[in-house]
């Protein structure tokens, strides 16, 4: 396994599909890495719900990635979903947790349930975000969303 800073590196990658917004949704989820031998092993991840939004897809298929590591890595997490990537790296959800789940707007912030869920696992492993733009061709992200699109339509 390829070592970063002394961890496992790891690759995610994640994607959400929702109908209607609220409505049934799905989220697809592959890990990753590449072993000493440079062989690459991959491994999907999938579910979804009956009632949800497009938003808690994305994050649920963030924190299933990661709460799937055994031990702390080096993740790089590729997702097309702005929501999350600039919760994290511009700093939002801290705030909002701060202040008590109150966003700057003074409205409650929304997904707490998840955002306590994955801040613990952002302190556990080294994330790094990337994003990419949705439906563009980017083989993971493509696969991703056939993932979450097929669990969306078993609801």
């Amino acid at each position: 396994m390829m070592i970063e800073n002394g961890l496992p590196q790891v690759q995610i990658f994640s994607d959400g599909a929702c109908s209607g917004n609220p409505g049934p949704g799905g989220w697809g989820t592959i890990l990753q890495f590449t072993d000493a031998a440079g062989r690459v092993h991959e491994k999907e991840l999938s579910g979804g719900e009956a009632h949800t939004t497009n938003n808690r897809m994305e994050l649920t298929g963030v924190i299933s990635g990661l709460e799937a590591l055994v031990k702390p890595c080096a993740v790089t997490l590729t997702t097309d979903s702005r929501y999350v990537v600039d919760s994290v790296t511009k700093g939002w959800v801290y705030a909002w947790q701060k202040k008590g789940w109150v966003k700057a707007d003074k409205k409650p912030a929304l997904n707490v349930d998840l955002w306590e869920r994955l801040l613990p696992l952002l302190k556990k492993h080294q994330v790094t975000f990337v994003w990419v733009k949705g439906h563009a061709g980017h083989p993971e992200n493509e696969r991703c969303d056939q993932l979450a699109v097929a669990e969306r339509m078993r609801f």
